[in-house]
């Protein structure tokens, strides 16, 4: 049993409007879980590489059957715990999502809580905006996209919409969803694609 609930924020870095999830987590959890956590709670799809850093230290999960692994600086995060890296409140890391669309978020502890015997963690508390769509070119290229969906008439407007499958709504935030996620096998994250 956790000694303590994190209080973290994840901000995506360079999002406007600011993208954001406030989410409780035990202060014991594993990285590989606070990035599952993260996954979920933000709405990736767990489809690319990913990263933890702290400092000038790089966290990160072993790829198997990857012989690059042994030429990087990156840590096996299995056995690091988010409170070995974030100890005091206004603590912060960064997670890397994506290294080709570059998704870098903020991770703050905004507060150390105690536990409530009562609660089920990891819960998500508020957030606000939409998760980016994988794949569509870091900060910049989803600012492009939700310009070009503004205008119909846009050369690129059709593509867009046919990729999309439909709409997307950019302020669209349901932390009940997230929460509903939680409870599933591995907080909801997808399995890994590669």
């Amino acid at each position: 049993m956790a000694k303590s609930i994190y209080q973290i924020q994840v901000a995506l870095v360079g999002s406007k409007p600011k993208i954001w999830r406030r989410v409780l987590i035990p202060s014991d959890m594993p990285l590989s879980d606070v990035h599952k956590v993260i996954q979920t709670a933000m709405g990736w799809a767990n489809s690319h590489l990913h990263q933890f850093v702290k400092g000038k230290k790089y966290y990160a999960p072993v790829v198997e059957d990857d012989d690059s692994w042994d030429d990087t600086d990156s840590i096996d995060y299995k056995d690091i715990l988010v409170s070995d890296l974030l100890k005091a409140v206004k603590d912060k890391m960064e997670y890397e999502y994506d290294f080709g669309d570059g998704w870098e978020h903020t991770v703050e502890l905004e507060a150390i809580l105690p536990v409530d015997e009562s609660a089920v963690y990891p819960f998500c508390v508020d957030g606000k905006m939409n998760c980016p769509v994988e794949d569509s070119g870091g900060v910049g290229g989803y600012q492009h996209m939700l310009a070009v969906l503004k205008d119909t008439a846009h050369e690129e407007y059709a593509e867009y919409m046919e990729w999309l499958g439909g709409d997307l709504d950019p302020t669209y935030f349901e932390k009940d969803e997230i929460n509903e996620m939680f409870r599933m096998t591995d907080y909801g994250c997808l399995d890994m694609s590669f």
